[in-house]
């Protein structure tokens, strides 16, 4: 299979997944329903992700891709730290809220072995906040930040951010952010951010 037409595939496969995972939960999800609901063989499923785990883990994947993507081509560009922290707001506020981050962090919860949750920290905050450090201390060289520890402005500035908004949505007990309340959150996060260490 050439790779546009494998690519289309998986696509398809994993728009069937979230929607199986929407109507059924993670316990209810299986294998079967997923490729019914895609039109694809189950041994196409099985071999190109093992198996529901395998399938959740790609998903993961590629939701977190494009943040870390942004991330690392504002760190490659000639754009100030600051400018791309207060780009990378909106994107990853909009991101960690959506509706699919929000199903796959309920599939997560629902895994009794703990490997999604495991994929999600690794390629969540594992991977972006090392990159948001990156910028940060940019910053930090060139006079616009002041903080001693990385780690903590970091965290700082995703408690802004996000806050408990994230488990609120996941439990269902806040509704869906538009995006004007994301881009007013966002600008609110980036400003008390820089009052408080700029």
């Amino acid at each position: 299979m050439r790779d546009e037409n494998k690519a289309a595939r998986q696509e398809k496969i994993e728009e069937a997944a979230y929607a199986v995972l929407e109507a059924k939960g993670y316990a209810g999800t299986s294998m079967l329903a997923i490729a019914r609901a895609a039109r694809a063989s189950n041994e196409t499923l099985y071999n190109w992700y093992g198996d529901k785990t395998g399938l959740f883990k790609a998903l993961v994947v590629r939701n977190a891709e494009e943040v870390r993507t942004l991330l690392q081509e504002g760190l490659d560009s000639d754009a100030s730290p600051l400018e791309i922290l207060q780009a990378l707001g909106p994107r990853l506020l909009a991101l960690l809220v959506s509706p699919r981050a929000i199903q796959l962090n309920r599939a997560a919860a629902a895994d009794p072995t703990g490997e999604l949750g495991a994929v999600i920290s690794e390629r969540g905050r594992e991977t972006v906040g090392p990159l948001i450090g990156a910028v940060m201390e940019r910053a930090r060289k060139d006079g616009a930040l002041r903080f001693d520890d990385t780690g903590a402005a970091v965290g700082l500035y995703l408690n802004l951010l996000v806050g408990d908004l994230q488990i609120r949505r996941v439990i269902g007990r806040e509704p869906p952010l538009d995006e004007d309340a994301i881009n007013s959150r966002a600008a609110q996060a980036y400003e008390r951010f820089l009052r408080l260490v700029a």
